[in-house]
């Protein structure tokens, strides 16, 4: 090949969405042209996880640079430029990520779940900043709706574990930094859009693979999951369910459920000065206390489950969101 493309994009996908349509679409007007798609289907791969797709993916890539990103999702039209300018500074490191940012057209409900995952109080353990603009700074852990890696050190890594999912991509951005000891670089420019499931039963359906997972990976992969971020929710749920039984005890067991009710409250007028729609702004107040004690309740059972297995997802052309 004369000219062989600099970025290979991976999409790991079940069947052909409008999302997907409409991620191709914006990767159709990407200002970097040195690219190319690659979509593994049900019917290249087979029903396996995405994990496998994507590793399908960088078997077939061509690329000097790894591009994931997930088919609910779409890529501002200099994604790859202003990755590309970062690699061109930063050419020593391995991976490179950015915000992750809830499409304007997204609906109500759909709005409503990404300002809960963009606020402090809402997704404050697994990082605001990966799902809002923030500050440039290197991580040790970032999905693959939105990372980009070196093929070379890809491949030393032997790709994504694939008896994991999701948390495939935690695995890999520890054998990244852990075992070669290389850098992953968060920047705010390296920009793309994340469809939002509705809250509150999509929301926390999504919400039920993270957070068992995530309490699993706090048992068997400590360095980047046994995290207070990550531990609160459980200490909040705990604390809880123990108040009819401890409350008339102790003469102050109930401050921290104030505590928590005044944050709640300083949250709510926070998210009125991002987002002025009071009824978008209201369901995510309700929705955060919800996630944090279903987020909390299923870390526990993750962290002593001993093996986790999850199907993708029923394919409904209609309703399908990736996986």
């Amino acid at each position: 090949m004369n000219n062989p493309p600099y970025f290979s994009i991976i999409i790991p996908v079940r069947t052909i969405t409008p999302y997907l349509r409409e991620t191709i679409a914006a990767l159709k007007h990407q200002s970097f042209k040195k690219f190319e798609l690659i979509v593994v289907d049900d019917k290249l791969s087979g029903v396996v996880s995405p994990a496998i797709k994507r590793n399908m993916g960088a078997k077939m890539s061509k690329g000097t640079f790894l591009a994931f990103i997930d088919d609910d999702s779409y890529p501002n039209k200099d994604w790859l430029k202003n990755i590309y300018t970062q690699i061109k500074k930063h050419p020593s490191y391995s991976a490179f990520c950015g915000p992750c940012l809830t499409p304007p057209q997204d609906n109500t409900f759909q709005q409503a779940s990404g300002l809960v995952w963009s606020s402090f109080l809402g997704s404050g353990g697994a990082g605001v900043y990966r799902n809002t603009v923030a500050s440039k700074r290197q991580v040790d852990d970032f999905p693959s709706v939105n990372l980009l890696v070196k093929k070379s050190d890809f491949n030393l890594v032997n790709g994504f574990n694939t008896h994991h999912w999701p948390g495939e991509d935690t695995i890999l951005c520890l054998d990244l930094t852990k075992k070669l000891h290389k850098i992953i670089f968060y920047h705010p420019s390296i920009v793309v859009y994340h469809h939002r499931r509705e809250v509150i039963i999509s929301h926390l359906q999504q919400i039920t693979r993270y957070a068992l997972h995530r309490g699993n990976f706090a048992r068997i992969y400590p360095q980047t999951s046994l995290r207070i971020g990550y531990l609160i929710p459980s200490f909040f749920f705990l604390y809880c369910i123990s108040i009819p039984f401890l409350h008339s005890y102790f003469n102050y067991y109930m401050y921290p459920l104030y505590l928590y009710i005044i944050l709640l409250t300083l949250n709510f007028f926070q998210l009125l000065i991002i987002n002025s729609k009071f009824l978008i702004v209201a369901l995510a107040t309700i929705t955060i206390p919800l996630t944090h004690l279903y987020y909390g309740l299923l870390f526990i059972w993750g962290f002593f489950t001993s093996e986790l297995s999850f199907k993708p997802h029923r394919l409904n052309k209609d309703r399908y969101l990736g996986g």
